[in-house]
């Protein structure tokens, strides 16, 4: 039980806020990068463009079969390689982007499939450009439908900036690991704190996401 006490310290809590700061700002960014970047991506990937949709589709297909310690590892160690050094949290950033932008498309493309196709030909029958159909026509529904699924991936994201402890990250989980590593008898206290912020910012945003969901669907 002292173990305990001392490990919960103030100095130690908000070391681990520090970190979860962190945390929660690499994962606020990568969902909106990437949430733009895999709508636009996932539109191409659709619309069957001539020879941009397969070069898209392959991109794609790649990274998500690719691990995310791997691009993390490529973009902190492989780029500087090709002139360009990012420090750890835009490296951390940008790879989160990258994987989650391929994942992101693949839902936005499959919530535009789940769209009857006579809602794109009914839109161009009343004088609408592809692009206008698309996005005053298709999104809106698809993005309806889409909604458990990015949450779902986002909260995977939220989960794996953990990751990101491997280039040194200040996160959650590196702040966990240098106060253990003062004392070995803090482990168990400092995976039991992270288990509960991560819960807080998973289930938070659950939550939000269900009233979202409820709203569009009343």
């Amino acid at each position: 039980m002292q173990n305990f006490i001392d490990a919960y310290s103030f100095i130690n809590l908000r070391f681990l806020l520090m970190g979860l700061g962190v945390t929660v700002l690499i994962s606020v960014v990568s969902v909106i990068l990437s949430f733009i970047v895999g709508s636009i991506l996932g539109i191409i990937r659709y619309s069957n463009i001539r020879y941009i949709s397969k070069i898209v589709g392959f991109i794609i297909d790649i990274l998500r079969n690719l691990p995310l310690l791997l691009i993390i590892f490529f973009t902190y160690f492989g780029l500087p390689n090709f002139g360009f050094k990012p420090d750890t949290i835009p490296a951390a950033i940008l790879a989160m982007t990258v994987f989650e932008s391929a994942m992101i498309a693949e839902i936005v493309r499959s919530g535009i499939m789940a769209v009857p196709k006579g809602q794109m030909e009914g839109a161009r029958s009343t004088g609408m450009t592809y692009l206008q159909a698309m996005w005053h026509i298709i999104l809106p529904q698809a993005y309806k439908k889409m909604i458990p699924a990015m949450v779902s991936q986002f909260i995977s994201l939220i989960k794996d900036t953990s990751l990101a402890t491997i280039i040194v990250v200040p996160e959650l989980m590196q702040h966990a690991q240098i106060i253990y590593g003062q004392n070995a008898n803090y482990i168990i206290p400092m995976f039991l704190a992270m288990s509960v912020m991560y819960f807080v910012v998973c289930f938070g945003l659950s939550l939000v996401s269900n009233r979202i969901d409820k709203r569009i669907r009343a």
